[in-house]
């Protein structure tokens, strides 16, 4: 009882106190003016707009800035004159009330300094006024009186600039919402953007103005229908949203979501409109649609006891003044802490006047724009109209009920992981790169991959249709599969790997179904042709005839005819195997090089050696010198200079052909069964070849085999089969497969002849299709990178052998070529021993030979006057029976002639006679 009695006297006496502590406000009001020599009231016009969160919170961030400036002015008060600037151009309502003189001083929103400059009267631009937000005006202002709280937007387009620098986006559509408080803000805006996209090399593809949301009867439909045109315009799936007010935000991003624009693969990058308020907005309307966007917001320090009493007296007084608002823990956003700052600049102002003993309002233009001292919002200090402090910018990420802080960014310092590294770079130990501090990101749609930031557009269909051969004659390459216990068909092998590692190198996410396809490679290409699929994927082979059906991809793998066939039986078994270890030229060259050498040696030896006399004894020494086992002794040194060094040679041949028989014996030497085409078409051999591809119709119109000696298998496992049974003699099929049928069959098959070369294996798209293009390239990536061959090596080590056995190695059969030099010095050796031994038979032999040219001599001065004695009697004849007007000169004619062959015939007997 005693309990609620001293509770029902403390409710009573509460009025009291209050009414008490009232009185005593007023009396010290009343007591410091009367102590004041010039007490100031200084009116302060406000223009915000009510009927947003933005405005509501800078009326309730002055309101209490308010209460806490004139709690410690002594001789002065801030009185606020608040002005709706809703529907009515802010600049426009400033101007009225500096013109007007009813206030000291302005503090608004999305106040435009060329409105102001051409609508305020001379006379009233030396009063202050202090904009909240930063316009994108790259010329100076002509107001001395006119600063900007706000941030330059330049800086945070910097900071968007650097994240899209960070992941290779080329391209962003910017989307931006008009303001009829600014004149010339959108297209200043665009101009900063673009500048500092060029830098990262990207640039702005689309740009929407969507009009001020105040000004639309239904703000919905008109913004779903310019998405809409936007979507089907633009495969680009960067969106930034650059200027934006928190109702129209909150419109966009409901329905873009609608729309399917925030799936996977699209990026949302929101300016610091936005994301300062991220702390406010209320999970159930606004941020479920906006999970995975990212924002630059522009931080601040939240730890000071400052702060923390003004954030308390704020959600008190936001919470007691718009209850309707239903917001749980109202936060203030930057905005509102520009608004308390701003108060506090005119109250420092206001001090710094009177503490100077000659208030005007010049002076305290003069003191705000001269401000110096730390706010909530930041360091205070103005150049030009701007705030002379950069600042630093958080990338957060929306996820769940609220965002995440992912790094740091500043104009200085770039990105970092925390803001100790902002404020003292040198600290930083090392510079960390902005893709790893935003790995951590999580992208629209719930992806954690980067998105491409770009969409292929298939004509309002959400997948692309894409048909793969079911009947693929090697499962390497294209394996279809069913399992009946998850009722799910799964498509694997080489060619889908290939495609999915293409895929990552789209500048878009492809969104695509693989369709198996029951019927043969053309028709497939016919049904692409047809749009019944938007694209064909497996080892489809390019060929001249297909392409007027479809359009091809750049081959992601060579390919051609190869012919495989059984391998010849073993050689090593054949009776002259041996002979082929040297070629016929070697042969027979060192059987001559030999009988020369071992003549020369019995030339020399024949006069003094009575064992190397007969010329069977010289055969026989030829053949006991190839194996060392020769007893006959050679006593000459010029015998024995000449066959040193051939005994030499003979060790070295005769090692060469050790090895070389060797390797013939003990490697196994691959040829095939029939050597080429030609071969099979003269011998009217029945070939195999895949049914379902173009081999049949290649072989018999281009090849010239005859219908009947084609025959086609389901599979290239088939073959081992038929040519057991002796049904083929060879399997003709593209060298992509002819490869993994050799790695598989290690023993036994092998290729045949040259590969005719071929296009290549690629990828079917419909005539005119713009994947096809983008397809390309990015095989040109893969393959350039690596991953085509390395998804090559990894299917044929998954074979029986590992690699394929599918090289010919031919015998290796040794020519002179690698002798010639040792062959010329025992030669030289040997033509010198020669000419030194046949020497002194010449000189015996010279005085009979010299009697023997004599006597020839002599033999043919007779025979010449044989011959002149027959001349002459025929040349009697002849002019008997020539005419008689010619007779003098025909005998003279004849005299001369045979006068002349006379000579001819003496002058060599003469010249052999002096000889």
């Amino acid at each position: 009882m005693s309990r609620w009695l001293s509770m029902l006297s403390l409710a009573l006496l509460l009025p009291l106190i209050v009414w008490s502590k009232a009185n005593d406000s007023k009396d010290h009001e009343r007591e410091g003016r009367r102590s004041c020599i010039d007490y100031k009231i200084l009116n302060i016009g406000a223009i915000i707009d009510f009927h947003s969160l933005i405005g509501m919170e800078q009326k309730i961030a002055m309101e209490v800035a308010i209460k806490d400036v004139n709690s410690i002015l002594s001789c002065s008060k801030l009185v606020l004159n608040f002005n709706d600037s809703h529907r009515n151009p802010s600049s426009m309502v400033a101007a009225d009330l500096a013109n007007s003189k009813k206030v000291q001083a302005i503090i608004g929103t999305k106040l435009d300094g060329a409105t102001l400059v051409n609508e305020i009267l001379q006379s009233s631009k030396e009063i202050p006024i202090i904009s909240l937000t930063s316009s994108s005006e790259i010329r100076q202002i002509p107001l001395p009186n006119f600063i900007q709280i706000g941030n330059d937007i330049t800086l945070n387009l910097q900071c968007i600039a650097a994240i899209i620098c960070e992941f290779n986006w080329r391209k962003v559509t910017a989307i931006y919402e008009h303001d009829n408080g600014f004149t010339s803000y959108d297209s200043d805006i665009l101009t900063k953007l673009s500048y500092s996209l060029s830098h990262v090399n990207s640039e702005i593809e689309n740009y929407v103005a969507f009009p001020s949301v105040d000004t639309l009867l239904d703000p919905k439909t008109a913004i779903e229908h310019e998405l809409k045109k936007l979507k089907n315009k633009s495969y680009n799936r960067v969106f930034l949203i650059l200027q934006s007010s928190l109702e129209f935000a909150t419109i966009l991003f409901e329905k873009a979501n609608q729309m399917g624009l925030m799936e996977k693969g699209s990026v949302w990058i929101i300016t610091d409109d936005i994301a300062s308020h991220l702390d406010s907005l209320d999970y159930s309307s606004v941020t479920f649609n906006m999970q995975g966007v990212i924002g630059c917001k522009t931080s601040f320090v939240e730890l000071s006891q400052t702060f923390k009493r003004f954030k308390f007296a704020f959600r008190r007084e936001f919470g007691l003044e718009y209850p309707e608002e239903e917001i749980e823990n109202p936060h203030p956003s930057l905005s509102a802490l520009r608004a308390y700052d701003a108060i506090w600049i005119i109250a420092h102002a206001l001090r710094k006047s009177q503490s100077q003993g000659n208030f005007s309002m010049e002076e305290l233009s003069k003191n705000v724009v001269a401000t110096n001292h730390e706010g909530l919002s930041g360091k205070i200090i103005f150049k030009d109209g701007k705030l002379l402090e950069p600042a630093t910018f958080k990338i957060v990420n929306v996820i769940g009920r609220s965002y995440n802080e992912l790094a740091y960014w500043s104009p200085e310092s770039g990105f970092s992981e925390n803001l100790v590294n902002q404020i003292s770079p040198s600290s930083a130990s090392a510079s960390t790169s902005g893709r790893v501090l935003l790995s951590n990101a999580n992208w629209p749609g719930g992806s954690k991959s980067v998105p491409k930031g770009w969409v292929y557009n298939n004509e309002g269909r959400r997948s692309v249709k894409i048909g793969v051969p079911a009947g693929d004659p090697c499962p390497q390459f294209v394996n279809v599969s069913y399992d009946q216990r998850l009722n799910q068909t799964h498509i694997t092998g080489f060619s889908i790997h290939v495609f999915e590692a293409v895929v990552k190198h789209l500048p878009y996410q492809l969104p695509y179904d693989l369709v198996p396809f029951y019927g043969s490679y053309d028709d497939i290409v016919v049904q692409v042709n047809n749009k019944v699929f938007d694209a064909a994927v497996g080892d489809i082979q390019v060929i001249d005839q297909r392409y007027a059906y479809a359009e091809f991809s750049n081959p992601y793998i060579p390919s051609g005819i190869a012919m495989v066939s059984k391998v010849k039986p073993d050689r090593s078994k054949e009776t002259w195997m041996f002979m082929e270890a040297f070629t016929k030229d070697m042969w027979l060259l060192m059987a001559a090089m030999h009988m020369f050498i071992s003549f020369v040696i019995w030339l020399i030896e024949r006069e003094h050696n009575s064992e190397l006399k007969g010329f069977g004894t010289m055969l026989w020494f030829s053949v006991t010198t190839l194996f060392f086992v020769h007893r006959e002794p050679v006593k000459s040194n010029l015998a024995r200079a000449v066959l040193a060094p051939w005994l030499f040679a003979i060790l070295i041949v005769t090692t060469c052909f050790t090895a070389s028989l060797s390797s013939m014996m003990t490697v196994s030497q691959l040829e095939p069964s029939v050597p080429d085409i030609q071969t099979l078409l003269r011998t009217n051999a029945i070939v195999g070849c895949n049914k379902n591809t173009f081999l049949v119709h290649y072989l018999v119109n281009e090849l010239k085999f005859k219908p009947e000696n084609v025959k086609g298998f389901e599979s290239i496992s088939d073959f081992p089969r038929a040519f057991e049974k002796k049904e083929i003699v060879a399997a003709f099929t593209i060298a992509p497969h002819a490869e993994v049928f050799l790695a598989t069959h290690c023993k036994g098959y092998i290729k045949a002849g040259p590969t005719l070369k071929l296009g290549g294996l690629g990828f079917a798209f419909p005539k005119g299709s713009a994947l096809s293009i983008d397809i390309s390239r990015a095989t040109l990536k893969a393959i350039e990178s690596g991953e085509v061959q390395k998804l090559e090596e990894e299917m044929l080590s998954k074979t029986t052998c590992g690699s394929p056995n599918s090289n010919i190695i031919q015998n290796v059969e040794l020519g002179p070529q690698p002798f010639f030099g040792l062959f010329g010095i025992c030669g030289g050796i040997a033509v010198f021993g020669f000419l030194v031994s046949m020497a002194p038979l010449i000189g015996k032999k010279g005085k009979g030979f010299i009697n023997y040219l004599e006597g020839t001599s002599s033999l043919l001065q007779r025979g010449l006057g044989i011959i002149k004695s027959c001349v002459s009697k025929n040349l009697s004849k002849y002019i008997a029976s020539a005419p008689i007007q010619d007779e003098n000169k025909n005998l003279e004619d004849v005299s001369n002639k045979m006068e002349q062959n006379v000579v001819n015939i003496e002058l060599p007997i003469t010249t052999h006679h002096h000889l």
